[in-house]
């Protein structure tokens, strides 16, 4: 009997050491936070975005709302703008200014616009480069307010991480958004591009094409601390515009889709990403009717709403949440000579979005070796690409593919200053998204841009 009692007592000891030599690992795990912003991007009235002067502020604002998270190495910042774009260093010193708030470095920090149209853009390079020409007539490169913004975002980053929540859990979620997007390209018999199904297309015969190819599906990635919502990150491919240049700043659907969930979900805030929406739009079920807006709205937070009925969600430590960059240095479009678009900028009037400025600015950026980093977020079995310029959606359904086992999304409409990037075959189709007013890369930069999609997302294992 003795011998039994010692016996059990020993395996009580042994079992209570074994407890004892796991703790300390387990205690040593830093705890994973998440600290979320959100600040008013809106310009005041009179100032200048990417097309026209605000003349009017309507109820909605334009935001630049994001997330912090701490606990997996120094912090990551993933972070959306209402703009149209933030390009070259623009989009370095915001990147540069939220990493130094959070405590962070540049590499892992993602800022990415949604692309909106009634809405400013900012490039510093492009601004830098018109002042030191003594150009005049380019106002909507005055980056007095966008600093401001910037100045004010690092503000709120610093604030909210003094008051950042536990995480606990992510959450996966994915859903199909119907009759919102459809591919802009509309192929000819002789494989070139016949037309163009721009946003808005009043053609009844270019809106009775079929969508083409897309991807249909709005992926939810969510952060919770229990059974607490805390962030809602959704990402889904399509211009966002539905009707624009009414001189209002406007979020547009996919802002007032966020608009929604956020009122029905308001514990959480909830960050918008485009996707590789360069080649889709809305316009098979948008003849630019001022109506649309709110249906396509309604419809992107349909889909919002079932992913995260659909979501699954899973415990966390801090090892499975990781960042990884690969930086890649994109081929200058062929047709962009520096010295051609200095002349010209001396004796064309300013006008456009894309216009030679921005064109400029990217030729001198990429001539002085600048790369720009292709990032990877890490959630358990989820994967987040963030990408630059207005990625065609080839981008996105190649990235899925290559990891069939794994949960991919795709953010683009990072540095801006590449515009629109096609596929290799694209360039040679024709179309207004591959012609040498809207691309400034050459046709050479998928293979490396999927290269780089592959070095992050990894072999499948």
């Amino acid at each position: 009997m003795k011998q039994k009692i010692l016996s059990l007592a020993l395996l009580l000891v042994s079992l209570t050491a074994i407890h004892a030599g796991d703790s300390p690992d387990k205690a040593a795990l830093p705890a994973l936070k998440a600290a979320t912003f959100d600040v008013d991007a809106t310009p005041p009235l009179g100032s200048a975005m990417a097309y026209d002067p605000v003349k009017r502020l309507d109820e909605l604002t334009l935001r630049c709302r994001g997330i912090v998270i701490t606990g997996a190495g120094k912090p990551i910042i993933l972070c959306a703008v209402d703009w149209i774009g933030i390009a070259n260093e623009g989009h370095d010193l915001f990147r540069e200014s939220l990493a130094d708030a959070a405590g962070s470095t540049r590499d892992r920090v993602a800022v990415h616009t949604l692309h909106q149209h009634d809405a400013p853009g900012c490039d510093f390079t492009a601004e830098r480069l018109i002042r030191d020409l003594g150009l005049k007539g380019f106002d909507r490169l005055d980056g007095g307010f966008h600093r401001d913004v910037i100045l004010r975002t690092a503000k709120a980053i610093k604030a909210a991480i003094a008051t950042a929540q536990p995480f606990t859990h992510f959450g996966w979620g994915v859903a199909q958004v119907k009759e919102v997007a459809s591919n802009r390209r509309i192929l000819g018999p002789d494989g070139k591009v016949r037309a163009v199904r721009y946003t808005a297309t009043k053609d009844p015969a270019l809106r009775a094409e079929p969508e083409g190819v897309i991807d249909a599906e709005v992926s939810l990635l969510s952060f919770w601390n229990g059974d607490r919502p805390i962030a809602m990150l959704s990402y889904f491919a399509c211009h966002p515009q539905s009707y624009y240049r009414t001189g209002v700043p406007s979020p547009d659907f996919p802002g007032i889709a966020r608009f929604i969930r956020g009122q029905a979900v308001p514990e959480a805030l909830h960050v918008h990403f485009n996707g590789a929406g360069g080649n889709i739009g809305a316009g098979k079920y948008n003849d630019g009717a001022k109506e649309n807006r709110m249906a396509l709205a309604q419809r992107l937070a349909d889909g919002m709403k079932q992913a995260l009925t659909d979501t699954k969600k899973l415990p966390l430590i801090s090892t499975d949440v990781g960042w990884e960059t690969v930086p890649v240095k994109l081929p200058v479009a062929p047709h962009l000579k520096q010295e051609d678009l200095i002349k010209d900028l001396k004796t064309e009037p300013a006008k456009g979005y894309v216009s030679k400025a921005d064109q400029l600015a990217w030729v001198v950026r990429c001539k002085a070796g600048h790369a720009i980093d292709i990032g990877c977020l890490r959630v358990g079995q989820s994967r987040v690409l963030h990408l630059p310029g207005e990625l065609f959606v080839e981008y996105q359904l190649a990235a899925k593919k290559m990891r069939p086992d794994l949960h991919v999304a795709l953010a683009a409409y990072g540095d801006y200053g590449p515009a629109y990037i096609g596929t290799t075959v694209a360039y040679a189709e024709g179309g207004y998204e591959t012609s040498a007013r809207a691309s400034n890369v050459a046709p050479e930069v998928e293979p490396i841009l999927m290269n780089a999609m592959k070095q992050l997302l990894g072999p499948k294992k």
